[in-house]
């Protein structure tokens, strides 16, 4: 599993850097301020899992199931840090395919 870096925007305008996503997968520190932006360059649609370690607030342990669409670029909401972090403050991330899909993990502010 590979660590990604957290990039922190501010008010200056800034590239947002992607990188490859994993075969076996990925984590990222997650401080609940943090969104993921996925770019999906292939010409099949990709599931993205993030797990959920814990229950949610209505007693449910369900992994957040994105589906990222042929040729676009899709944007997560923010992590529970409750639901969503592992031991070390992680949170973890697995893949259907990697097959030319990219990732960015953005904090704002």
């Amino acid at each position: 599993m590979a660590t990604l870096t957290v990039q922190v925007l501010d008010n200056t305008a800034k590239e947002v850097t992607f990188a490859a996503c994993y075969a076996l997968g990925d984590e990222f520190v997650n401080n609940g301020n943090i969104h993921l932006r996925i770019m999906n360059a292939d010409a099949s649609d990709k599931t993205v899992t993030i797990n959920s370690q814990k229950v949610c607030n209505q007693g449910y342990d369900h992994d957040r199931i994105l589906t990222i669409t042929k040729g676009k670029t899709m944007e997560t909401n923010v992590f529970d840090t409750y639901r969503f972090n592992d031991a070390n403050g992680k949170v973890q991330i697995t893949y259907s395919d990697v097959t030319s899909l990219s990732i960015a993990v953005v904090q704002t502010g």
